[in-house]
């Protein structure tokens, strides 16, 4: 079999035809590799969301108040027989349950306290007993540590956020004899509704 003979001039064209194909073909991918990354959603996390909505809406350094204004609410027995202004105020704190709690502003009327709730002990039982209402973006409550900080120092919003928050309902104190009876009648009732 003979092999046909080529001319140098055909042999010179192919070859830079051929370099020619590979570098459109080249580019043309690089063109649709372009065209996808534009067409494909940008996905952001949410970090960058909240880092962005912080700094529009927060361009304020959170405040510190100076005095205590904040104390813990807890229903420690059940109220029968007292007049209609101590039912009302119990009903507007919505204190229903035994062992159930809140978080209200004091003002400066002398009340029967203890002592005021620290930062640790109120972030535990947000985080801990956190359930909520609904949603408060527009009072500059994003996430669990500014409603945390909105609770610890009350501010101008504080009736609002706390009505955000449902009571915390707390475990039942069955080490001390005083509160045992209502221990074995709230495990009693748990146990007959569960069952």
């Amino acid at each position: 079999r003979k092999i046909r003979l080529v001319p140098e001039n055909v042999l010179k064209k192919r070859k830079a035809s051929q370099a020619l194909r590979v570098t459109q073909a080249k580019e043309e991918l690089l063109q649709r590799k372009e065209r996808r990354k534009e067409k494909e959603p940008k996905y952001k996390q949410l970090e960058w969301f909240l880092h962005n909505s912080w700094h529009q809406l927060h361009d304020r350094a959170l405040e510190v108040p100076d005095k205590h204004s904040l104390v813990f609410v807890v229903c420690t027995q059940r109220i029968n027989g007292v007049n209609l202004l101590v039912q009302r105020t119990i009903a507007r704190l919505h204190l229903k349950n035994i062992f159930s709690g809140i978080f209200m502003k004091v003002g400066s009327l002398n009340h029967e306290k203890t002592g005021f709730p620290d930062l640790k002990p109120v972030q535990e039982l947000i985080l801990k007993h956190r359930q909520a209402k609904g949603h408060l973006g527009r009072f500059g409550v994003i996430c669990l540590e500014n409603l945390i900080h909105e609770t610890v120092f009350p501010g101008k919003d504080f009736r609002v956020i706390s009505g955000f928050q449902c009571p915390f309902q707390l475990s039942v104190p069955s080490h001390t004899t005083r509160w045992a009876h209502l221990a074995n009648e709230m495990n009693a009732s748990i146990s007959l509704s569960g069952s």
